[in-house]
């Protein structure tokens, strides 16, 4: 056994034990392999090992990896950006992903209702939230979420379905759980009016164990999968 497969194995084991500990179903976890500056034979490997989400930070590099993988692949997978986004790569996002999970601004939202392409099906959205403030973290306020969650469940072609975080560096395990529960607690208060939402990505190769345990339906595996990166 590679060590790619090994690696997705023992995490999945992982998320298995995570969920049953919290007493929730055990598919109530989508493993997202976070594949940024990671070759496209690596990703195929992950393919092989049963991964389907692959998450992507630069546009560039993902669009030369999903014109190779995508039209070769017998069950083409479902590819996640979670970068900035810039309103210039609007377009091309909307065309080639089926996920972005980085939504901080009514204007990227707008962008990419109005250049999702027709014939493809809506496009799933995360807002994400920068939930301790700091200065250098793309993301929304938590108290500008519900705001924005009610103009960009109007938009047409995209579907909102959730809430995104990337906790502090620094943080300790506690700090971690507390953020990732108030993520939890606001998503439960903006089903109140907008139902279907159903997404808390959250949790990484560090912590993701505890995402789950506070809610997480969505895990961000980077190097847990791949290994150390090199560039």
């Amino acid at each position: 056994m590679n060590n790619i497969a090994f690696n997705i194995e023992e995490i999945r084991d992982r998320v298995s034990s995570s969920l049953k500990a919290s007493n929730r179903p055990g598919d109530a976890v989508t493993l997202l392999a976070v594949s940024k500056t990671r070759s496209v034979a690596e990703i195929c490997e992950a393919m092989a090992a049963g991964i389907e989400d692959f998450g992507e930070n630069y546009l560039q590099e993902a669009c030369v990896k999903i014109s190779e993988i995508s039209p070769s692949s017998s069950a083409s997978p479902r590819w996640h950006y979670i970068g900035p986004i810039q309103a210039n790569k609007t377009r091309t996002i909307s065309e080639l992903f089926h996920w972005v999970h980085t939504v901080d601004r009514l204007k990227i939202a707008q962008r990419l209702s109005a250049q999702r392409p027709e014939q493809l099906p809506p496009l799933n959205i995360c807002i994400q939230v920068n939930i301790d403030n700091e200065a250098t973290k793309a993301g929304i306020n938590l108290e500008d979420v519900p705001a924005l969650a009610a103009e960009i469940h109007q938009l047409p072609g995209i579907t909102l379905r959730g809430l995104m975080i990337i906790p502090q560096k620094e943080a300790d395990n506690e700090q971690r759980k507390t953020t990732f529960r108030t993520l939890a607690k606001t998503l439960d208060t903006l089903k109140a009016s907008i139902p279907e939402l159903d997404t808390l990505s959250m949790g990484m190769s560090a912590d993701y164990s505890l995402a789950i345990q506070e809610g997480a339906t969505c895990i961000r595996v980077g190097s847990a999968i791949f290994g150390p990166r090199t560039g």
